[in-house]
This record gives C-alpha cells, structure tokens and sequence, in this order.
C-alpha cells in the first residue's frame, strides 16, 4: 500500500513539473514543485540502485548510481556549455565535486554512523580513492599556474591534452578496479560490532531486469526535472541576489546530484557504507576526471572551446575537501562525528561563496 501510494505521488510529481514547466508557471513555483519531484524520484532511484547491487556488488552499484546520477549534471552542463556559460559550468563542476565529498559523505556517515557505531569499507579503496582525488586537485591547479603565461590559443590547446589525459586516467582506474584488481577491491560487508551485516542476505526489491529498467527509468525522470528546474534558476536568483558563482556552486550541484544525496544516505543506514562511498567518492572522482573533461571536448566540437582553468576560489574549495576527505577515509573506517566534520566543512564553504 505505501508503495503504491510512493509511487502515485512520484507519478503526480512528474507530470505536475512537466505541466508547469511548459506552462509558463512562476520560477518559484516550478522550484517548488520540482524539487518536490527530484526528492522522491532520487529515493526511486536510490531503491533501484540498491537492488542492481544486490546482484552486481556494492561496488558495481555505486559506480552505476554514481554514472547514472551524474548523467543528470551531464546533461545540464551540456545545455550550459551551448549558452556559452562557460564559468557557470566550472563553478557547478566545483560545486558537483565538494558537494559529493562534503555533504552527500557528511551526511552518509553521519546517519549511517548513529545507527552502527563504527562502519567498514576496503581499506585499498580508500587508498586509492585518495590518490584520485590528489591527482585531480593537482591537474586542476597546474593549469590555473601556467595558463597565466599562454595564450588564449595555448591556453586551449593545453586544456584539450589535461583533459584526453584525465579520461585516459579514469578509464584505466575502471579497468584497475573492476578487472584486474576487482577481488583486492571487494566489499567489506560487516555491522559495526563486527558481525555480519543483517543486511546482507536481503532479497532484492525487483528482478535483475526490472531493476536495471527502473534504474535507467529514474534517472530519466531525474534527468528531465533537474533541466526544468535549473531552466528557472536564473530568474530566481536575480530575485533574491544570489551571485553566480554560490548559484553553480552549490543550487545547481545540490540539484544536480540529488540522486546521489539520498542514495548514499540510504545504503549507509543500512550499513552498506561500501556502496555509499563508491556513490560519493566515486562520483566526485567522475566529475573531475570524466565529465569535466568531456564537457572541454564538447564545447570544442561547438565550435566555442572551455578552458580547464579554475578560479582561487573553486580550487581552494576542491583542494579543502580533498584534503579533509582523504584524512577521514584513508583508514577504511568511519563513524557519526566524521561525517559531522565533513558537513562543518561544507557549510563554512557554502557561506564563503555566499558572501563572495
């Protein structure tokens, strides 16, 4: 009965954004409504997520929820791209990756934590995680060094070889961690107090099939709400004063990326931390090794080439949440109060580039 009911309000949601949108609704009211739409389809696509684990691996689960999710920011980018909004697109790039770090792990350790006292995930991944995430926070400053002394034609030269470098990094990190090292990076799946996971043995909501239908179906859903609602984002901060950098920073990201926000808190209050760190880590590592230099690539075919540099503000912003990011996860273990420091961490940049 209460999935019946999920699903009407789910169903009603989506079309009542679609009907504002292509009405001509008032932004606030389109925000509203949209964001209603994009909670409950991030908690649809969180279920489906969680029952494609069940047969592929947390690991796997992650990773699709993590690729899936970020087909909606994908998607949005693109569209910004096109206006040529190129500093929109790097701010919501910054945005994308503090915000997975910061408040979707913040927030996955924090209610994971309260109910499991101490949580588990491989310590080799946790390894390695951390090494991604210095190699982004290095190949993104090494260009905003340099680029000083280029011109514009080198400057977008040099951004098209980062970035067919970062693909070619990240594409080699798939095939590190899910073929030839895929046993050495395994699940950790164990409670808190060390024993199984209850959770372990549970039947999954649907079938293989239907849950890799309803996976694709959410994000589609996810997908077509987020660009109605970013689509009024502009004239709703012109009304209340907010700047465009706290705009692609953080509205767009926390927007774009809700499908990740809820399934990791998800999947760690049901003490799979493992998957909840593949969708947060994972999909930060994935913006700024994948999606970031695609989107140089893209707007390159446009005709209108993105430069990979970045201002002092969204460096020093990935460059903090690196940091305190790898210190936290770096030994495979988690609790509540370091997911409390994660979210501190976040809130002090959000007011920062609030008040910038």
């Amino acid at each position: 009965m209460k999935k019946n009911i999920f699903y009407a309000a789910l169903a009603a949601m989506f079309v009542t954004s679609g009907i504002l949108h292509y009405s001509h609704a008032s932004a606030t009211t389109q925000i509203i409504v949209c964001s209603i739409a994009i909670v409950l389809a991030a908690a649809f696509l969180g279920k489906a997520t969680e029952s494609v684990a069940h047969y592929a691996g947390q690991r796997m689960g992650g990773f699709l929820n993590a690729t899936f999710g970020n087909a909606a920011e994908l998607i949005i980018a693109i569209f910004l791209v096109k206006e040529g909004l190129f500093e929109m697109v790097k701010a919501s790039i910054t945005g994308s990756i503090i915000g997975n770090m910061l408040l979707v792990l913040g927030l996955s350790l924090l209610l994971g934590g309260l109910k499991f006292k101490v949580q588990r995930f491989n310590v080799m991944l946790a390894g390695h995680n951390a090494s991604l995430m210095l190699l982004a926070v290095i190949v993104l400053f090494i260009p905003a060094v340099f680029a000083r002394e280029f011109t514009v034609e080198k400057t977008e030269t040099f951004s098209l070889a980062v970035a067919g470098f970062l693909i070619l990094a990240y594409l080699l990190w798939l095939l590190f961690s899910m073929v030839t090292h895929k046993n050495e990076l395994a699940d950790v799946i164990e409670a808190g107090n060390g024993q199984p996971s209850a959770h372990a043995h549970e039947e999954p909501a649907w079938s293989k099939r239907v849950s890799i239908l309803f996976l694709f179906l959410a994000t589609a859903m996810v997908a077509f709400v987020s660009e109605w609602l970013v689509g009024n984002l502009e004239d709703f901060s012109t009304r209340f004063g907010l700047s465009e950098l706290f705009v692609g920073a953080f509205l767009i990201a926390i927007i774009g990326n809700a499908a990740e926000h809820s399934a990791a808190i998800f999947l760690a209050m049901k003490n799979k931390i493992g998957a909840a760190v593949e969708i947060a880590i994972g999909s930060s590592l994935q913006i700024a090794l994948f999606v970031a230099p695609v989107l140089i690539f893209v707007s390159y075919f446009m005709g209108n080439t993105m430069d990979i540099v970045f201002t002092t503000y969204e460096l020093v912003a990935i460059g903090v949440a690196a940091f305190i990011t790898k210190s936290i996860s770096r030994d495979g273990t988690t609790n509540w109060y370091e997911g409390v420091l994660l979210l501190l961490v976040y809130i002090i940049l959000g007011i920062a580039f609030f008040m910038v």
